[in-house]
């Protein structure tokens, strides 16, 4: 019975990072446990989600008085949006959930697994359209 109780405890404390860049212009990011949400941001980064998540998430984190080390998992939106800026939210919270040692885990699909680390995959909407068109006219 102990055993249930403080497996319900630890439970409670699971704090999770939710971390979603799949708008072309806008990046949210919230703090939740037990599906309650401690803390939520939705900021404009058009064009800048690389250089504004980390210090977001950083600013958010000392908000609520927590750390790094209290993220028990990273979730991120997986599926959808613009390529770069999915790939940006993809691979920030792959490297975070990595560095801090916490779980991964994306909104659609599961996570693959590296050997020892679990790597989330971008799940893109149809072919990236990422190569500049030029005029044949000179």
């Amino acid at each position: 019975m102990i055993s249930i109780f403080q497996d319900i405890l630890k439970y409670e404390k699971i704090m999770i990072l939710h971390i979603d860049t799949t708008g072309r212009e806008e990046v949210t990011i919230k703090l939740t446990k037990v599906k309650k949400v401690l803390i939520s941001k939705t900021f404009f980064a058009f064009r800048k989600q690389a250089e504004k998540l980390l210090p977001e998430i950083d600013k958010l984190l000392r908000k609520t008085k927590a750390s790094l080390s209290d993220i028990e998992t990273v979730q991120i939106a997986n599926h959808g949006g613009s390529f770069t800026s999915l790939r940006i939210g993809v691979t920030t919270a792959n490297a975070l959930a990595y560095a801090i040692g916490s779980a991964l885990a994306g909104t659609a699909g599961k996570p693959r697994k590296a050997g020892k680390i679990s790597v989330v995959e971008p799940i893109y909407n149809s072919e990236p359209d990422i190569i500049l068109k030029t005029s044949d006219k000179r």
